[in-house]
């Protein structure tokens, strides 16, 4: 599975961070379909955010972008089961997505970026290998604080790093 960071939902041609218009601040995720249903990825969606709170923005809107009818469906029949097992409306967004442009690449694994040690391990990647590296996002997840010490015991080892920096992320982790 890969993770970009970058702008989804508006009219305006190639936004930037500093030129966004119309756009929402989005993640893209490219799964494989036979390890990750979609269904599966928009549980995953509805519990990673509170959908019951309006945006302030259309920057930070939540939003679920489907590509074709049957995740169009799919969405809004997920979103559906949320609304009834909170007992409130779902405010989240569901849009068609037109066209996702990749954010700067200094928004990239944003959360990782602020830990020395853990990018050092990563200093051999070309920009666009970091933002698609999986290594990379399981570490931006974690040092986000999307992870828990059992689910970084099951999946450490595949990360390859060196003892400090393997030290460095299990303390930040627990």
């Amino acid at each position: 599975m890969r993770t970009r960071v970058g702008y989804a939902g508006g009219t305006l041609p190639d936004p930037t961070y500093h030129r966004l218009g119309d756009h929402t601040e989005s993640l893209q995720i490219d799964y494989d379909p036979t390890r990750l249903s979609y269904t599966e990825l928009l549980e995953m969606f509805w519990t990673g955010h509170h959908p019951g709170s309006e945006s302030f923005s259309r920057q930070y809107m939540a939003a679920v972008f489907y590509a074709n009818a049957q995740q169009k469906q799919d969405a809004m029949e997920s979103r559906d089961r949320v609304a009834v097992r909170l007992g409130h409306e779902v405010r989240t967004i569901i849009a068609p997505l037109t066209r996702f442009y990749r954010a700067e690449d200094y928004h990239q694994k944003y959360s990782l970026r602020h830990h020395p040690l853990l990018m050092a391990e990563l200093e051999g990647y070309t920009p666009p290998e970091f933002v698609d590296s999986t290594v990379a996002a399981r570490l931006n997840g974690y040092v986000a604080r999307q992870g828990n010490p059992a689910q970084l015991a099951d999946e450490i080892d595949d990360f390859g790093l060196s003892a400090p920096a393997r030290q460095k992320l299990e303390s930040l982790v627990r």
